[in-house]
Formats: structure tokens, C-alpha cells, sequence
């Protein structure tokens, strides 16, 4: 039976391995010109070696194979990383198309269904359980595609995909033993451990970059990790779990996917309307941007492992009165946490820097008119004229 000193152990094989071969991969696609390259639209000046995830792979291999040597599922799950990494490896080199890299996806989330990763019921909250019977693989493999999707669209600045990543596998291994779910709960400290021995070469300045092979890598396993660590229990709220501890990738992507359908862009064409892309425009540094983005995550993933913890139930449908308070409580700090780097952090930041602006160039504006000007910029996404018009002023004033 394995327990939490396995989870430990595969841990630090995990991140041992891949902070050791991180460097080799940045030698190996440099040797074979998998650059990134600046296009406009990142926070990285390009340059900088790609197929860091070749390394997290290795890793999470190395320890898997230690660790969990007779698990079916691990052994269906290492063949879809396989399958994943060739495929994301293959994009970093040449950019495939969107519909083969999609179709890459597909086949590595099918592999991982076929070996029992698979969600074929839940636990509805005062409904019982709902059966999904032969739909529950194919809901699956779109549950896979979707993680490793939002995964990949939230790597855009140094550190943040890895550290993100680390936090939510960490998170989900914590509440995978509590269920009772232990080949889940070591699944998630592999990739936790994989992702922070990344990190230790990631963090800005990056010496290397995980690029797609790296990203659908983490979503992959991530997406895994959700489906045998907590939804395949009877567990009421063990889909509620992952949406949780995964919400700040989730909104960040779903509001960039949103803008670009209203504005009749392919959603799978890359921008700068990412949550770090809007924190930059707004004057925060990288490291800045990325520890506001950890903080919101340990937030979330905190509130997640306290809705397992805090006996605020009876599991039968009657609340413990005080208890219940304590959760509401945690809940309203994290509404609160999020609130403010959403809307503080961007909005009234911006707002006070495009005031300022305006201020200086039509002193008779009003404060409706300023509002308006604000609110325009923000549908429009013109951050960063504001930011060079207030840069070239205070240039001037100088």
C-alpha cells in the first residue's frame, strides 16, 4: 500500500532528475534550433532555448518507474506523456498546425482513457451520484484536451506555467491521500516534483523555457491527477477539488477565449491579453507578475485542501455551524484575494495611469469622459499605448 513516504520519495526523484537534466535539454535544442523567438506578443525578448519538457518527461518517468513499477494506469499514462512530448516536441521545431497538435492531444488523452483514467460517475451534491456509462471515456478525453489546452495558453512568462503547475499537483497529491486515492496522490507529487526541478532553471531570467512539449506535458498529467486522485470517488465534492486548484489558469484562459471570439479571432491565435501580459502593461515586473499569479493560486489551492479538511459537514447534508463559518470565511478571503489583483491590480491601476495621462493632456476632461477613455482601452486592449504615452511624458517632465 503506498503511502505518503512514497509520495515523498517520487517527489524528489522527480525534481532531482529533472533539474539535472534540464541543462541537457538546453544544450540538445540548441544544437538542433528549437529557439524561441520573439513575436511580439510574449514577455521574453527570445533567444532562449525551448524543450525544457523533454526533462520534466524524463523526471516524471524516472521516478514513475521507481515508484508506481506495476500500475496499469501509469504505464498508459507514460505512454500518453510519450505521445504528448513528441508532439509538442515536434511544434517547438517546426510550429505544426493547430489541427495536427490538436490531434495529438486526442490520441495522448484517448491512450490515457484506455488505461482506466476515466471519470464514469459523480457525486452531485443532495442528487447522488450520476452515472455516465459509455460517454464517461469520450467526456474524459475532452476533460484531458481541456487541461492540457489551458495549460499551454497560460505559458507565457517565465516561471509560471512550472510554478503554477507545482503548487496544483501539490495540492491535488495532499487531497488524492485523504480520499484515499494513493497511486493519484503520488501521480501528483511526480508532477509536482517535476515541475518545481524545472522551475530551479525556469524562474526569471529563464536559461530555458518548457515550450509546448513541456506545457501539454503538465496539462496532461495535471489532468490525470484530477481524474485518480478525487474524481473517480464518491466524494461529493470531488470534481470541485481540481476546478478549484486549477481556477487561475481556467479564468485566465477562458477570458482570453471570450475576447477573442467577441472580436471574431481564431482562439487558438496567440495575443496579449493573458493576466501577466496585462499585470506587465500595467508596470509590474516578471518576478512580480509571477509570485501575485503564485499567491492567487496557494489561495485557491489553500481553500480547496480546507473543503476536504475542515469538518464543516457531516457528509449528509447537515452543516456544522461553525465550522461552516470558518469555511464561508476562507471562502471570503479568497473572493477577496481574487477580486483585488482582477479588478485593483489591473482595472483601478490602470485607471489612476490613464487618468494621469489625461490629466496632462486635456486638464478640462471630466471624470465621466476619463471612465469612458478607461473602459474603451480596456475593450480595445490599448494597455501598452497608455503606458508609452505616460513613459514619454514623464520623460519629458524630467
Amino acid at each position: 500500500m503506498l503511502d505518503g513516504f512514497d509520495a515523498l520519495t517520487a517527489f524528489a526523484i522527480a525534481l532531482a532528475t529533472t533539474a539535472a537534466l534540464t541543462p541537457l535539454t538546453t544544450r540538445f535544442a540548441r544544437s538542433i534550433g528549437a529557439i524561441d523567438q520573439a513575436r511580439g506578443r510574449g514577455l521574453a525578448a527570445g533567444g532562449t532555448p525551448l524543450l525544457g519538457g523533454l526533462a520534466i518527461f524524463a523526471g516524471g518517468t524516472v521516478a514513475g518507474i521507481i515508484v508506481l513499477p506495476g500500475s496499469q494506469e501509469l504505464h498508459g499514462v507514460l505512454a500518453a506523456a510519450a505521445v504528448i512530448v513528441f508532439v509538442g516536441a515536434l511544434d517547438d521545431r517546426v510550429e505544426l498546425d493547430p489541427g495536427i497538435k490538436l490531434a495529438g492531444q486526442v490520441v495522448a488523452a484517448v491512450l490515457a482513457v484506455r488505461a482506466g483514467v476515466r471519470v464514469d460517475f459523480v457525486t452531485i451534491p443532495f442528487a447522488g451520484r450520476l452515472q455516465f456509462g459509455d460517454v464517461g471515456g469520450p467526456l474524459t478525453v475532452v476533460g484531458l484536451v481541456a487541461v492540457m489546452n489551458v495549460v499551454n495558453l497560460s505559458d507565457g512568462i517565465d516561471g509560471l506555467a512550472a510554478g503554477v503547475c507545482a503548487i496544483s499537483a501539490a495540492a491535488l497529491a495532499v487531497i488524492a491521500f485523504d480520499l484515499g486515492r494513493t497511486e493519484g496522490g503520488v501521480l501528483a507529487a511526480i508532477t509536482a516534483g517535476a515541475a518545481l526541478g524545472f522551475l530551479i532553471h525556469n524562474f526569471h531570467p529563464a536559461s530555458v523555457y518548457m515550450g509546448d512539449c513541456g506545457s501539454n506535458l503538465l496539462g496532461l498529467l495535471l489532468g490525470c491527477v484530477a481524474v485518480l486522485g478525487s474524481a473517480k470517488t464518491n466524494a461529493v465534492l470531488a470534481l470541485i477539488f481540481p476546478l478549484i486548484v486549477l481556477a487561475v489558469p481556467f479564468l485566465d484562459t477562458t477570458f482570453v477565449v471570450l475576447k477573442r471570439m467577441k472580436y471574431r479571432k481564431p482562439v487558438y491565435a496567440a495575443d496579449r491579453e493573458h493576466f501577466h501580459h496585462r499585470l506587465d502593461r500595467i508596470g509590474f515586473s516578471t518576478r512580480r507578475t509571477v509570485l501575485y499569479l503564485y499567491a492567487w493560486t496557494l489561495s485557491l489551492a489553500g481553500l480547496a485542501v480546507a473543503l476536504r479538511f475542515v469538518p464543516y459537514s457531516d457528509n449528509g447534508g447537515t452543516l456544522h455551524a461553525g465550522w461552516a463559518a470558518v469555511m464561508a470565511g476562507l471562502g471570503l478571503v479568497v473572493l477577496i484575494a481574487s477580486v483585488y489583483l482582477v479588478y485593483v491590480l489591473e482595472i483601478l491601476k490602470f485607471k489612476r495611469l490613464d487618468a494621469a495621462r489625461l490629466r496632462r493632456t486635456r486638464p478640462t476632461l471630466s471624470d465621466e469622459e476619463i471612465d469612458a477613455d478607461v473602459v474603451t482601452r480596456f475593450e480595445t486592449g490599448e494597455f501598452e499605448a497608455v503606458r508609452r504615452e505616460e513613459e514619454e511624458l514623464e520623460r519629458h517632465d524630467s
